[in-house]
């Protein structure tokens, strides 16, 4: 099996536009979390989200394509036979608000018409998959992109996931009574709910001979990885944890790690009741007595659907190069 390397990585969300502008941001305590201005939310029970402000409606081909474009356009220039993996989950959004409105719809973008549009933007041959696997859609996509490079059907995968705060999305969310009014506050005994957030990240993986070949200059290497499903409830975990309980063994057994050898662990952390507890049940089955330290973002950037797992996972990887986590 090759070992798999993070090559590149960008990030973009509302504490900022790149790494470096979000990382200490967010170890120093800051929300981006403020009253939402994109559209009217006064019929809602909550109205605050992460919002990056000036994305721009109306300009071609949308706003997600914009947000994804700043990611993009951070990376070092991508291996022309790199397939690309497109994990953002609401594409299409504007497009449906747009005709529910009767307003002039912008064009109607699909995954595999994003992946498309990647593969354009980074010239790129146009290949690969898209993955649409709800808020775990980028880390899905991780798990593929390593096994596809692992087992050497590849050199090398771009995953590029993003998703904005729609009227859309946050309706939805209200209506399943998942958002928060005050403020997300994840693992919190008064934790009342998720609040969104706009967020992009573009991740390159590769084997050691492209990083060499290349020049790049690895940040991680991910050792391991497991997927699982509860099948409990389309909008709601398992409270015994099964579907987690079995990713997590399946990521340690592949890495060749006992429980007890994780330091730190970077949750989902969505600030709804129902979430953390099933994930605390869960780190309960794995560690038992022992805890590792935890943390989530979601407090500071909002809940960034599609994109939530691949930017937990290069800010896990600033959290390993710094030695330290946010609070």
């Amino acid at each position: 099996m090759n070992p798999v390397y993070v090559a590149d990585s960008a990030a973009v969300c509302a504490l900022g536009d790149t790494l470096d502008q979000i990382w200490p941001r967010l170890c120093a305590g800051e929300s981006a979390i403020q009253q939402i201005c994109r559209f009217e939310p006064h019929e809602l029970g909550c109205h605050i989200a992460a919002c990056v402000a000036d994305l721009v409606a109306g300009v071609a081909p949308n706003r997600i394509c914009q947000l994804a474009g700043r990611a993009l356009a951070q990376l070092r220039p991508v291996p022309a036979d790199t397939p690309v993996i497109w994990a953002g989950v609401k594409g299409d959004a504007e497009w449906v608000e747009a005709c529910a409105e009767d307003r002039p719809p912008p064009a109607c973008f699909l995954p595999r018409h994003y992946r498309t549009w990647v593969c354009e933007r980074m010239q790129l041959v146009d290949r690969g998959a898209e993955i649409n696997a709800a808020c775990a859609s980028s880390a899905a996509a991780l798990a593929f992109g390593a096994e596809m490079i692992s087992q050497g059907e590849c050199a090398s995968v771009l995953i590029c996931a993003a998703d904005i705060v729609s009227r859309f999305t946050h309706t939805g969310f209200a209506a399943l009574r998942a958002t928060s009014p005050t403020a997300c506050r994840p693992l919190d005994e008064a934790r009342d709910g998720l609040c969104l957030g706009d967020g992009a990240v573009a991740v390159l993986l590769a084997n050691a001979t492209t990083c060499a070949q290349h020049g790049y200059r690895p940040t991680g290497r991910l050792v391991g990885w497991g997927l699982a499903n509860d099948a409990n409830h389309i909008t709601g975990p398992a409270r015994d944890a099964s579907g987690l309980v079995a990713a997590i063994q399946a990521a340690l057994q592949s890495a060749a790690r006992q429980p007890d050898e994780i330091p730190a662990w970077c949750l989902h952390g969505t600030g709804t009741v129902y979430n953390d507890a099933m994930e605390l049940t869960a780190l309960e089955r794995v560690f038992r007595t022992r805890r590792p330290q935890l943390f989530s973002v979601k407090g500071a950037l909002g809940h960034t659907l599609g994109a939530a797992g691949g930017l937990e996972v290069v800010l896990s990887l600033c959290a390993l190069k710094e030695q330290v986590i946010p609070a």
